[in-house]
């Protein structure tokens, strides 16, 4: 029997049945989560997907991170539910502590929409294990506030505990500190980024290139060898 993995749908989200495709593309079995209910239906992991949830109304992020089944979300993830956010669901997992820091508007003030070189700089978490350290990639970039911020003493905590998981190259797309696209709890079930895997998965879409899909692998590998 396969791993089965939650997608979370929010009032606003947009790639929730791209990030069900992509969990079917590496050969999980995508469970549709509904914003109102706290039963997560026994998945073996949950994914917060982009979009714009509720409109991004007060911050991105901030109202959703009250829905019923962020309540679920965040007591599993802290007994070592893996989770991944994505873009919006980023936002969301530092909104609700499970990653800290914040995200805010872009520097430049604009909507983003770009193919995103990133280096992966931690391949020992739950999402990452099929990446290796150092490995150069290009993931689709699509955002308004993306912007990575934390204060000083979080970021030496982030550099110095290894837990910045991916890092931009060649261009810092919304002025994140240190250039960090994503970052890692510390125990490594939860991963968050701006950048979309789930529109890397297959060649004929994002990309060109299945970048993306060592994501999904990776949670695959993980739960099936747990």
């Amino acid at each position: 029997m396969t791993a089965r993995i939650g997608v979370v749908t929010f009032p606003g989200s947009l790639d929730d049945r791209d990030t069900q495709r992509a969990i079917r593309v590496a050969g999980a079995e995508p469970v549709a989560l509904w914003h109102k209910d706290k039963d997560l239906k026994q998945v073996d992991a949950v994914v917060l997907c982009g979009g714009f949830s509720y409109g991004d109304y007060l911050r991105a992020g901030a109202i959703a991170r009250f829905s019923p089944v962020m309540d679920t979300v965040i007591d599993q993830a802290k007994a070592g539910l893996p989770v991944l956010g994505i873009c919006n669901g980023f936002q969301i997992l530092t909104e609700a502590h499970l990653l800290p820091g914040g995200m805010l508007g872009n520097d430049h003030l604009h909507f983003i929409c770009r193919d995103q070189k990133l280096r992966v700089e931690n391949a020992d978490t739950a999402w990452t294990g099929d990446y290796t350290a150092g490995q150069e990639i290009h993931i689709p970039l699509k955002n308004m506030d993306g912007r990575y911020v934390a204060d000083r003493r979080t970021l030496d905590e982030l550099e110095g505990e290894g837990r910045v998981a991916f890092r931009y190259l060649d261009v810092n797309p919304n002025g994140s500190l240190n250039d960090i696209a994503g970052i890692t709890n510390a125990a490594g079930n939860v991963v968050g980024l701006m950048p979309h895997p789930e529109h890397a998965v297959e060649p004929l879409i994002g990309t060109g290139r299945t970048d993306g899909l060592p994501f999904f692998t990776s949670i695959l590998k993980k739960l099936v060898n747990a």
